[in-house]
């Protein structure tokens, strides 16, 4: 995946969740966050950030904040964009444990569930979520960096789909190179937590991949170890 009209500014400070306070060039600007997570541990004034110039007019701010520095790691906080990644991987066959697949179809509604991703291939079928991870602690990759009602709902219906033949995948993304393991953040959401517990335990896939991130764009890198 990569991102054009690119430029490079300074963070200052986020009012709500919605826009930030950027530096471009010294011109104070009000830009898109591409993320409604709080980010707190990346979005320090005095940050040097990446942030893409939107071609439309009409559009209330300029630019969208895409990614961050985190001392010396570079993060992609830009949450519509993990869908893309894992859809690409997947269709380029760089996901082995999702290989020879003849349907892959994206935002398939189940029942009273919509999932990221449907898939059929030679005597299988299944639905796959994709979770954009940002929050990275020691070296560690975590999830949620906020409470997330909605990720723990997926997480249990995904096991609902299973009881009806379908195979289940929870795909988590880390935005950022290098991180090799993920384990679920309990004291942020302990709910969600044990929601993916039961989910391993029931037979759902958990899947993590890492990213090469750069400051115009972002690909599936390496499969990173998942402790739950």
């Amino acid at each position: 995946m990569t991102y054009n009209d690119m430029v490079e500014g300074i963070f200052l400070e986020r009012p709500n969740r919605f826009i930030a306070k950027v530096l471009i060039e010294g011109q104070l600007e009000t830009v898109h966050v591409k993320n409604t997570g709080r980010c707190k541990e990346i979005l320090i004034k005095g940050t040097k950030i990446f942030l893409q110039k939107s071609n439309n007019p009409n559009r209330k701010t300029k630019y969208s904040l895409i990614s961050a520095y985190k001392d010396k790691l570079l993060i992609n906080i830009d949450s519509q964009v993990p869908n893309d990644v894992v859809y690409e991987a997947i269709i380029s066959h760089k996901i082995p444990e999702l290989q020879h697949l003849h349907v892959v179809k994206r935002e398939q509604k189940y029942k009273n569930s919509r999932f990221d991703m449907y898939f059929e291939g030679e005597n299988r079928k299944g639905f796959v979520e994709v979770k954009g991870v940002t929050l990275e602690k020691e070296g560690l990759a975590m999830f949620p960096d906020a409470p997330t009602e909605r990720g723990t709902k997926h997480v249990k219906e995904l096991i609902d789909a299973m009881k009806e033949g379908y195979e289940g995948y929870v795909f988590l993304l880390i935005q950022m190179a290098g991180i090799n393991k993920f384990v679920p953040n309990v004291k942020t959401d302990p709910k969600f937590s044990a929601a993916l517990k039961q989910a391993k335990d029931a037979g759902i896939h958990i899947l993590c991949y890492n990213c090469y991130v750069t400051d115009d764009a972002i690909e599936i890198g390496h499969r990173a170890e998942v402790v739950v």
